[in-house]
């Protein structure tokens, strides 16, 4: 390893002004100082691109692997110096790019202040040789979050081909007669959400309850997914007093009640907690809990949440000037057609084994990821010397 100063390593460059209202949707990923953040039809920079948070968000290292548009908060990698591009990625993650915030209100990062910093790089040769480590469990994870997405997909059809498009099984022999909400298969009901599942807030906490480490899982609106669904890296840990309608446990369902943008890509959105290792879990003031009374099956009202209209009906009804708020009564009188009570049986038979396997292939990514992260500040540092291991390279590999 060799010691140069961090000017010598890499040049980075500020990014490009894109507001919202010039973008045309496209190929080419655009990327903020938090990482993808929509589409263009025209890109700025060839890859392969590292990226990190100039304004904001500080921190955050985003590798990008085809043509893409770096916007004004952000700072890219603009030369190289003859470094491995994946290694640079990589090494960034280790130098916490918070600790150089030189904005007194808004964080900033000033690309000036790290030219002097020291630093202590590989060989080229053991720059390929750390990637290809570390990029093995990356692979992995991206493979795992493949499978899950086609698991969701299959899922969605699944509920939509037959609650939605009423093609379910023997619907050919099935009359379909109005209702309320239009035509409906013969023997189905019109309910409200409250006539099938009870609701309970979340718990209201103060940021000296959260924790880096220990307590319980503390289940929070950075948990609900753009669109609905899980997000386990949102996870904080909760030391307070609870009560026990703030539990939360696996298979569970929450569903966000504040939205801190104006988009509503979060509120109204339902998402069900997956096996978090403790058995039990808190969930916070913005969500919302929802459980399905004992006749009707967790998976098909989870189903019923996540793909009907639900969430684009309901979440019209969130309002506010700059954090969106919505009443759980929005919820409870939404609307649907309920399926007779063999279907529902049926399809949340289907969906659970649909669902065990997306935790399976979640869990397996969270110990990935865990060793992953033990394992890149060690290489990087030089702790674990890779200079006698036979790896071979791929050549794909920037």
């Amino acid at each position: 390893m060799r010691n140069i100063k961090f000017k010598d390593f890499i040049t980075l460059q500020r990014g490009f002004d894109l507001p919202k209202h010039n973008r045309d949707e496209g190929n080419y990923p655009v990327i903020a100082a938090t990482g993808i953040h929509g589409s263009h039809s025209e890109f700025k920079v060839h890859p392969p691109g590292v990226v990190t948070g100039r304004s904001g968000s500080l921190g955050e290292v985003v590798l990008v692997e085809r043509p893409y548009w770096p916007l004004n908060t952000t700072l890219w990698v603009k030369d190289f110096k003859g470094n491995i591009p994946r290694y640079v990625y990589y090494y960034l993650k280790t130098l916490d790019l918070k600790r150089y915030n030189s904005g007194a209100g808004v964080p900033t990062l000033n690309r000036n202040h790290l030219d002097s910093l020291p630093v202590k790089i590989h060989d080229s040769q053991d720059q390929n040789k750390i990637s290809a480590i570390l990029s093995a469990y990356d692979d992995l994870i991206e493979n795992n979050l493949r499978r899950i997405k086609i698991l969701e997909e299959m899922a969605q059809n699944l509920y939509r081909e037959w609650f939605v498009k009423f093609r379910f099984p023997g619907h050919q022999k099935v009359k379909m007669v109005d209702s309320p909400l239009g035509k409906i298969p013969g023997g189905w009901e019109v309910l409200k959400v409250r006539q099938v599942a009870n609701i309970y807030r979340g718990k209201s906490y103060r940021s000296q309850d959260l924790q880096d480490e220990g307590g319980l899982p503390f289940v929070n609106l950075k948990c609900v997914d753009r669109g609905g669904g899980f997000r386990i890296d949102g996870l904080k840990n909760f030391r307070g007093d609870y009560k026990e309608s703030h539990i939360v446990k696996h298979d569970d369902i929450v569903i966000a009640i504040t939205d801190m943008t104006q988009e509503r890509r979060i509120v109204a959105h339902a998402a069900r907690i997956p096996d978090l290792g403790k058995g039990k879990a808190v969930f916070s003031m913005d969500l919302v809990k929802l459980e399905p009374k004992d006749m009707y099956p967790h998976e098909y009202i989870y189903a019923m949440l996540r793909y009907s209209h639900f969430s684009d009906e309901v979440k019209l009804h969130a309002n506010g000037v700059n954090v969106l708020h919505l009443s759980p009564d929005r919820i409870m009188d939404f609307k649907f057609p309920l399926a007779p009570k063999h279907l529902r049986e049926k399809c949340a038979d289907i969906l659970s084994k649909t669902f065990q396997l997306s935790d399976l292939l979640e869990r397996r990514n969270v110990y990935l990821r865990q060793t992953r992260d033990l394992l890149l500040p060690k290489l990087i540092s030089g702790d674990l010397d890779v200079s006698e291991l036979d790896i071979t390279i791929p050549e794909a590999k920037a």
